[in-house]
């Protein structure tokens, strides 16, 4: 079948259940990258924290760091790592600095932002300390 057949029946579906069936992957997308911080040494300290600046998919913390990570599922790797756009940047370092304020104790050793990044197959990557707070 060519992609633009494809296409054609994806559309075919009610957007209500295009909706649920990306909410599902995008949980399980947010389990493997969960699974992948766990084997790598750190805790889990929450997962889709919401604050008023918005949600932060994973907060996770090793040795004192913490990382506020952005889970990014898409089709191809290739496709996520483009997908975190400036706009969410700055959400999620809002969101940050509202979680450090509410959680004094948390991030003594420091704190950076992660992109995991999951493809269809479910493969994760991890990109490390992918930017900074300015200023």
């Amino acid at each position: 079948m060519t992609r633009k057949a494809q296409a054609g029946l994806e559309h075919a579906v009610p957007k209500v259940m295009r909706g649920r069936r990306a909410q599902s992957s995008g949980l399980r997308a947010e389990q493997a990258a969960c699974d992948a911080l766990t084997r790598d040494g750190w805790q889990v300290l929450g997962r889709r924290v919401r604050t008023a600046a918005g949600e932060i998919d994973i907060l996770a913390e090793r040795d004192g760091l913490l990382a506020v990570v952005e889970v990014k599922h898409r089709k191809t790797l290739a496709q996520a790592v483009v997908s975190l756009s400036a706009r969410q940047r700055a959400r999620l370092m809002l969101a940050a600095e509202i979680v450090l304020g509410e959680n004094q104790g948390w991030g003594q050793a420091g704190v950076r932002f992660d992109v995991i990044m999951v493809d269809g197959a479910f493969t994760v990557r991890r990109v490390i300390d992918a930017f900074r707070l300015e200023g």
